[in-house]
């Protein structure tokens, strides 16, 4: 069973990211499952630290993106939204070229706070990144 409130395309969901850290990382939505969002981001000039490696803060901000927007997705956002609370992530294994995908399943889902885990991989399917994202679900001020 879903647990999505709503479930854009990867289309949509592409056009909400533009002009943000997302577009500018090279972020890309390639996957929605029943309890999972899948994203990847080019290890590329973008995403290197100085001496060649995907940089952590790279991986974090895939982490964030992938488990906050999935977040979202689980709550009528005309009325909440989920905002990161803290982030994790553990770097097991460094990549220098291709892409990362990182995989949210969500460990929590309450009303007022999610905590989202997702695994980070590298073209040949290794782990790379560990991280456990915790949302806030907070009232809506825009509106």
């Amino acid at each position: 069973m879903p647990i999505w409130t709503i479930t854009p395309t990867l289309e949509q969901l592409a056009e909400r990211s533009q002009n943000t850290l997302v577009s500018h990382l090279g972020i890309e939505f390639t996957e929605i499952g029943e309890d999972y969002l899948t994203a990847r981001m080019p290890v590329d000039e973008r995403t290197l630290q100085p001496l060649g490696l995907l940089h952590g803060g790279a991986n974090a901000a895939l982490a964030e993106t992938v488990g906050s927007v999935a977040g979202n997705l689980c709550v009528d956002m005309r009325e909440k939204i989920c905002v990161g609370l803290e982030i994790n992530a553990n770097h097991l294994r460094s990549a220098r070229q291709g892409w990362v995908t990182g995989t949210a399943r969500p460990i929590h889902l309450g009303g007022s706070t999610q905590v989202w885990e997702i695994r980070i991989t590298d073209d040949q399917g290794r782990l790379t990144c560990i991280s456990r994202l915790t949302l806030a679900v907070i009232q809506r001020q825009d509106r």
